[in-house]
Order: structure tokens, then C-alpha cells, then sequence
């Protein structure tokens, strides 16, 4: 136990640490998050917040690699790194030039697409993953080799980016990852999985400190799509990609919003929900707050997560 205790409390207590010189340095940079129009009020008085606090969480990494140096690991860290890359060149974007759109969702999508194809080909001639996917204790649906990169490459892409949705108010990313990355720990027989993920934790943990609302700093894409990516690879990994739907569910929920809503605007130029992604529906149809919000969505991420744990262990895992 003491494997994964010791990496994710130094996580947790150099990231707590850190995180003041690193807003410090963000202000002084003038790193700064521009605020769409369009957001309500009470997100305007955000404006002049420092941006791109996600770099905070390398600290996993770094912490990671110490405790446990083994391609395995190695893997984890360097698509957490290549993801969390894509989310830079986002994130440098808006706060260099002040441009809320920042930087082309197309080049986004091909630095993703690039990275995603490079990590299968390590993961399937490297790491020994099979080409299937777990449907029942020992069944599986055996996919071809093109098939299944094409369908885990959009997989991985697409969860990547609704992860990246959820990071939209004060704490919220943090609060519902946890429990996703708590769900890979207990479930992998994987010492490296298990560390990283309890890293991650104590990462997030220390986050939430300094962003939990009012944020003194925003993630920004730079963590948040590397979030998305190490979450998703681990669902490779571990094989549950049946389970992703019920764990990504607040993930999911927030990137479909923003679909159905386009579709429905197209078809009838009415407005499905007051405001997407979801969360920012509930605060102007409910007057919910952030911090009502945040809360809600971590319960359902962790109930969520605790579902997809009994489904694993009664009905996928051998």
C-alpha cells in the first residue's frame, strides 16, 4: 500500500505548494483567460484569470516517472504529455492574443488524431493488447486490426474532447475526475495504472485548492485534454471500454449537449437548452450555482463510477 500512498501525498503536497508561484508567474506573463461574450455575467467578472494552471499537474508526471520507471508508465506519462500539448498550443493561443476561440478546432483534431493512431500502434505491437472488446466476463467481440484502431481512435478522440467540454466552471473537471481516475485504480492489476491514477489524484486534489470557486486559476485545455486523453487510454488498457457510456457518463452528457443542441438550432433556429455545455443550462433555466453545480455532477460521477465497479467485478471481470 505504501507504493501508492507516499507517490500521490508528494503529488499532493508539491502541487499544494507550487501552485502560488506558478498563478504568480501566470499574472506576471499576463496568461490570462479572455471571456467569451456570449458566457453569462457572473462568468465576465472572470475576466483577467490566469490561464493554463493545468501545467501544475506535470508535477504527476514528474512524480511518476520517479516511483515507477517502466515503459508502462512511460507510456501513461507520454500521452499525458502529447495531449496535454495539443491543449497548450489552445491555451497560449487565447491567452497571448487574447482570442477566446484560440487556435483551429481542425488543427486540434489532426495533432489528436496523429497522436491517438502513433499510441495504439505502441499499445497493440508493444504493450500486448488485444484487438477486442470486453463485453461479458470471458466474451468479447473480436475486431479486425484497421476496424479496431479506427473505432478506439475515435473513441479515445471523442472522449478526449468531452472531457475537455466538462472544464467549463470553478472545480468542476477536478471534482468528476477523481472518481474516474479512482475507478482505473482499484480495478487494474497494474502497478504502474495503479500509481498514476492515485497520483493523479493527489494532483487534483492540490488543484482544487487554488481552483475550486472563485478560481484563482484555470486549468485550461492544457490539463483538461490531457485528462482526456490518460482517462481514455486507461479505458484501453484496462479493457472497459463497454463501461466508458456509464463512467463518462457527466463527460459525455456535456459534448452531446452541445451536439443536440446545434442539431435542434439548425432544424428549427430554436434553442434546445438555454446555454450549452449543460452545466451552464442549469445555472441560467435553475439558478443553480457553480458550487451546487460542481457538487451535483461529482455525486453522479461517483455513483456512476461505483456502478461501473460493480459491473466489473460481477459481470466483466474473469
Amino acid at each position: 500500500m505504501i507504493n501508492y500512498i507516499i507517490p500521490a501525498l508528494i503529488s499532493f503536497a508539491v502541487v499544494s505548494i507550487l501552485s502560488p508561484l506558478l498563478i504568480a508567474l501566470l499574472r506576471k506573463l499576463k496568461l490570462i483567460q479572455p471571456i467569451r461574450k456570449e458566457l453569462p455575467s457572473n462568468h465576465q467578472l472572470k475576466k483577467g484569470t490566469p490561464l493554463m494552471f493545468g501545467i501544475i499537474l506535470f508535477v504527476g508526471i514528474i512524480v511518476s516517472i520517479l516511483f515507477s520507471p517502466t515503459p508502462l508508465m512511460y507510456f501513461l506519462c507520454i500521452t499525458y504529455i502529447l495531449f496535454s500539448f495539443v491543449g497548450f498550443l489552445d491555451d497560449f493561443w487565447k491567452a497571448s492574443r487574447q482570442d477566446p476561440g484560440g487556435v483551429s478546432g481542425k488543427t486540434k483534431l489532426i495533432f489528436q488524431f496523429i497522436f491517438t493512431v502513433s499510441l495504439l500502434y505502441y499499445v497493440i505491437n508493444e504493450l500486448g493488447i488485444n484487438t477486442s472488446i470486453n463485453i461479458y466476463k470471458n466474451s468479447s467481440l473480436e475486431l479486425p486490426m484497421v476496424l479496431f484502431v479506427i473505432v478506439i481512435t475515435l473513441f479515445v478522440v471523442g472522449s478526449a474532447n468531452a472531457i475537455n467540454f466538462t472544464d467549463g466552471l470553478d472545480g468542476l473537471l477536478g471534482i468528476v475526475a477523481i472518481p474516474t481516475y479512482f475507478f482505473f485504480f482499484v480495478i487494474s492489476d497494474r502497478l504502474e495504472v495503479q500509481i498514476f491514477s492515485l497520483i493523479m489524484i493527489g494532483c487534483l486534489l492540490g488543484f482544487l485548492i487554488y481552483n475550486i470557486y472563485p478560481a484563482k486559476a484555470f486549468m485550461g485545455d492544457t490539463g483538461s485534454l490531457a485528462i482526456g486523453g490518460s482517462l481514455s487510454f486507461l479505458a484501453v488498457l484496462e479493457k472497459v471500454e463497454i463501461l466508458i457510456p456509464i463512467l463518462f457518463i457527466i463527460y459525455f452528457a456535456e459534448v452531446l449537449s452541445v451536439i443536440l443542441q446545434v442539431s435542434y438550432f439548425k432544424l428549427t433556429r430554436k434553442r434546445f437548452f438555454r446555454m450549452t455545455p449543460i452545466h451552464y443550462h442549469f445555472a441560467l433555466k435553475y439558478g443553480w450555482s457553480e458550487n451546487t453545480i460542481v457538487t451535483v455532477f461529482g455525486f453522479i460521477s461517483w455513483l456512476c463510477a461505483f456502478i461501473c465497479l460493480a459491473y466489473w467485478k460481477f459481470l466483466l471481470n474473469p
